[in-house]
């Protein structure tokens, strides 16, 4: 056992030094560039539709925590092997390195922006490692090996020593890019922590009398679904937007020019298109932002123009219909959220955000260029994987009380959720207990067609096993859609259905 244990450790520190190294030059050069964030993008760009379904859906935020996890692993467990093989056959064990190199290069160049520099600190890193692996003595490796007769091997002192010196190279790597990246972290809070918001030049209407607590969604509860392995930090001060493409006049504007352009102040609920019936990845929030259609009228929209492609930070892409922008609802670009601005998670330091349509066709956060185009020259990120172009909210309610499987004491029992269709609106939600006819619920006073309706109904509640289902009905008069579908591709439709046991 320990013929195999040993070179496998050797190949485990080599490894680990590899990264280390690649971890430091991409810190130091182009954080994307990162060998485990690059192939862990570049793997969430091939999962089939149906996988990144599942990973939502079960593992909610901590999804991209386990992909990185599972990276490292899938490493780990390479490296181990590599460590045996060049212990036996020092030329084929260095296959390893080259094809972990070759993979990580590629995985770089894949990301959206990437350049050639792109591409070093994976070859770096993988060149390091062959170099520890064929030529360092390291316990088990491959430097090690009887040579010729009479040769003499390194000694244990050697051999402690160059293990020593890797460990600590590999130590000092790796810390040196870690307090780079908290360098970087610490200058993006600094340049958060310096914006002063202006107060808005149409401010938003106070909620009205009635409105249950909890109508707006704490930011650090606010969900989060996006591709982005690592948040990206961006400083206020070195924003730039850039918009251009079917325009007579391109424009570029900064973080202050943004803010001169006078602010709305909105209430605004979003909703992702991965959200099931029932999910959680729905939240409201006082919104603060430029108004988006000013902006696009004073660059001169050219005939033709129909799409209007956002490209965030770290390379996701977003089409959103140019009419829904441009028909007077409140589109934004937004820098504020419930009296601050926007929490890094939700894209600081600028995102855009279009009420009525789910966040993959609407709402970019990171948001660095705006082009204007067409469908037919251009598909976003997820349209190319198979979601719609167009994706207006589709309408559905939610019951939040009681929880599933809950028991309830027999005798008044209030029954209580939100219901949404934004920028329709909501003009009744019913309840239906054990299939029996459906009951008006009371809707409590919302902000606007944009936001969710809470809504609550009194239930006399008696005892056995009972079944409540909810539904809504929008405010054009369509009610929600009793049969069931999966978000994909523009939105899951049902009833939200609650089981309950009353004592």
């Amino acid at each position: 056992m320990r013929r195999i244990l040993v070179p496998a450790g050797s190949g485990l520190l080599v490894a680990a030094a590899g990264v280390a190294l690649a971890e430091l030059l991409a810190t130091a050069v182009r954080p994307q560039a990162a060998p485990l964030v690059a192939v862990g993008g570049a793997a969430i760009d091939a999962a089939p539709t149906p996988v990144k379904e599942f990973a939502v859906r079960t593992f909610g935020t901590y999804d991209k925590p386990l992909l990185l996890g599972g990276i490292a692993l899938v490493l780990a467990v390479l490296a181990a092997v590599t460590g045996v093989l060049a212990r036996r056959r020092p030329l084929l064990g260095l296959a390893g390195p080259a094809l972990l190199g070759v993979v990580g290069a590629a995985a770089a160049l894949s990301r959206p922006d990437a350049g050639p520099v792109d591409v070093l600190p994976a070859l770096a890193g993988a060149g390091a490692a062959a170099v520890l692996l064929r030529f360092v003595p390291l316990p088990g490796g491959a430097a090690t090996r009887t040579g010729p007769a009479g040769s003499v091997g390194p000694t244990r002192r050697q051999l402690v020593r160059d293990t020593v010196a890797v460990a600590a190279g590999t130590v000092l790597a790796g810390t040196g890019a870690v307090v780079l990246r908290r360098d970087d972290v610490a200058e993006a809070a600094r340049s958060r922590s310096a914006v002063r918001l202006p107060a808005p030049v149409s401010p938003a209407k106070p909620l009205p009398a009635g409105a249950a607590a909890g109508f707006h969604t704490r930011n650090a509860d606010f969900y989060r679904v996006d591709t982005a392995l690592t948040v990206p930090r961006l400083a206020a001060d070195s924003w730039r937007l850039r918009l251009h493409g079917m325009v007579d006049r391109p424009v570029e504007l900064t973080y202050a020019e943004l803010l001169d352009r006078g602010l709305i102040e909105r209430d605004v609920t979003l909703s992702c298109v991965s959200n099931e019936v029932g999910g959680p990845y729905v939240g409201t929030a006082r919104w603060l932002g430029a108004p988006l259609a000013p902006l696009l009228r004073e660059a001169g929209i050219r005939s033709g123009a129909d799409q209007l492609v956002a490209r965030s930070r770290e390379g996701m892409t977003i089409g959103t219909p140019l009419d829904t922008l441009l028909d007077g609802r409140d589109a934004m670009l937004a820098v504020g959220m419930n009296g601050e601005p926007l929490p890094f998670t939700n894209g600081f330091p600028v995102r855009m955000l279009t009420p009525g349509l789910y966040g993959y066709a609407g709402s970019c956060k990171w948001l660095v260029e705006l082009e204007v185009s067409t469908f037919d020259a251009f598909d976003a990120y997820w349209v190319r994987r198979g979601w719609a172009r167009r994706a207006p909210v589709r309408t559905a309610s939610r019951i939040d009380r009681p929880a599933p499987f809950a028991r309830l004491p027999a005798g008044r029992v209030t029954v209580a959720g939100v219901a949404w269709a934004q920028h329709r609106g909501i003009s009744t939600v019913e309840v239906s207990v054990d299939g029996g006819p459906w009951r008006a619920a009371e809707l409590l006073p919302t902000a606007s067609a944009d936001t969710w309706v809470q809504w609550r109904y009194a239930w006399p509640a008696t005892p056995g096993g009972h079944s409540l289902r909810v539904r809504a009905t929008d405010g054009t008069g369509a009610v929600q859609p009793e049969q069931r579908r999966t978000p994909f591709p523009d939105g899951a439709t049902g009833w939200h259905t609650v089981s309950v046991t009353v004592a």
